[in-house]
């Protein structure tokens, strides 16, 4: 009975392992720095890293403006924003970001922006705002 019951655990463990070991090779294609740019200036740098388990990272948004139609844009960056209930289920990375301090204080009150990071290639993918704006194509940097 004994030895019963170990092999069972031990079929067990081993299968909520092959689980774990599937999820973190998934994850491997979503994980790493994503960096976009709009009118040849950075947009955004995402950040997805699962090096503490589950899927975790941080965006950092670029502000870009121009004096006038006629001035070139320029891009400031924009502090870091956690990512929050990051799901992947293979191809696409949802999670949300918080919005309160994106144009203070008319945003103090939002709720967060729900986005979704979709794998177009291996080191290529498109990262749209669920509530706004198009989407922008976004490359994996080694850094």
């Amino acid at each position: 009975m004994k030895t019963r019951f170990a092999l069972s655990v031990a079929v067990a463990m081993l299968l909520a392992g092959m689980g774990y070991a599937q999820d973190a090779t998934r994850a491997t294609a979503i994980t790493g720095v994503w960096r976009g740019d709009l009118n040849g200036l950075p947009a955004i740098a995402l950040v997805v890293t699962d090096e503490s388990g589950p899927l975790t990272g941080a965006v950092q948004f670029y502000l870009q403006i121009r004096k006038d139609v006629n001035s070139p844009y320029t891009a400031t960056p924009g502090l870091p924003e956690p990512m929050f209930h990051p799901t992947f289920d293979g191809t696409t990375l949802r999670f949300d970001v918080s919005h309160r301090r994106a144009h203070p204080p008319r945003t103090l009150n939002d709720p967060p922006m729900p986005f979704h990071l979709k794998l177009l290639g291996p080191d290529k993918a498109e990262l749209e705002n669920e509530r706004e704006g198009p989407p922008v194509i976004v490359t994996r940097s080694a850094y």
